[in-house]
């Protein structure tokens, strides 16, 4: 699943390509990818028909086109998803709706959303506001994200959100991946995080200290900043940004799918195992589980 820095080079793409664009009509191939919406396709495109972008918004894994009035068409890519940006249509087998645009800053005539699995899905919404800014008000209980200003150190977000990860006696990894806590950490930066300021995913978060679970969200910061750099983490051709690229990040992951692979740091094999049923892998000897911090999960 794309997790924040695919969602966030998404964003940047479409902000270059559609703001100032108007919507003027749309199709829908697939009524599953418009499932969340209450009056179905008719709803549908009489929301988002005639509108204008007026910004592309992101929080944690989601990402909105804001129509500057209140509402917006939200998007979550689930497994698979893909908005493209696209000079002329173009046939996909998987293409599940289709946004006519004119007015684009460049040679913009419609964004397609595909979606191979159809995990993901597109929704016209009201926004709310919330302490960080106008959202869709679906998603006003997703917290900020690791690379939002307000978690930076010693700001009073950064330490609730440390506040509430430490109280716990859960996994550390599966905290990082719980979207109320800090959002957009998905399964590969939560390992690759933990990897970095040398924790073991299964110690309990109420076994480490405040500075720990700072180091656990900076250093979350800084992998997601160097995958966004990157275009991304890409493993197969389901995630590509806007223009249908793919991301370059993985080819510069320590620990997530390297299990049996040496340590870069030290040597040790990595290792796997699986926490919540996520695949989790880390360096045994790096990032040691105290013989007294049995794993709560």
């Amino acid at each position: 699943m794309p997790e924040l820095p695919e969602v966030e080079t998404v964003r940047r793409d479409l902000a270059r390509h559609l703001v100032g664009a108007r919507i003027t009509g749309a199709e829908v191939w697939r009524e599953r990818s418009i499932r969340q919406q209450p009056g179905g396709r008719a709803e549908f495109l009489a929301e988002v028909s005639g509108q204008t972008i007026a910004a592309v918004s992101r929080r944690g894994k989601f990402l909105w086109l804001d129509f500057g009035n209140g509402t917006a068409l939200q998007a979550h890519l689930g497994m698979s998803g893909q908005l493209l940006v696209r000079a002329a249509p173009v046939e996909h087998p998987h293409l599940r709706v289709r946004l006519w645009v004119t007015g684009a800053p460049d040679d913009t005539t419609a964004l397609d959303f595909v979606d191979q699995r159809t995990f993901g899905h597109l929704l016209a919404v009201e926004l709310v506001e919330t302490e960080t800014g106008m959202v869709p008000a679906s998603l006003s209980h997703i917290a900020p994200d690791a690379l939002d200003l307000l978690l930076a150190a010693g700001t009073p977000a950064r330490q609730a959100a440390v506040a509430a990860i430490g109280r716990r006696g859960t996994a550390i990894k599966a905290l990082l991946l719980q979207q109320g806590l800090v959002s957009g950490i998905g399964n590969i930066y939560a390992d690759e995080a933990l990897w970095r300021a040398r924790i073991n995913p299964q110690a309990p978060a109420s076994t480490l200290t405040e500075a720990q679970i700072e180091e656990a969200l900076t250093a979350a910061a800084t992998v997601m900043g160097e995958s966004l750099a990157a275009g991304g983490t890409s493993f197969d051709e389901l995630y590509v940004d806007a223009l249908g690229r793919s991301g370059a990040f993985q080819h510069h992951l320590s620990v997530y799918g390297r299990a049996g692979e040496p340590c870069p740091r030290c040597g040790t094999p990595i290792a796997k195992v699986t926490l919540q049923g996520r695949g989790t892998h880390f360096c045994p000897a790096c990032q040691v589980l105290p013989a007294a911090a049995a794993p709560t999960v």
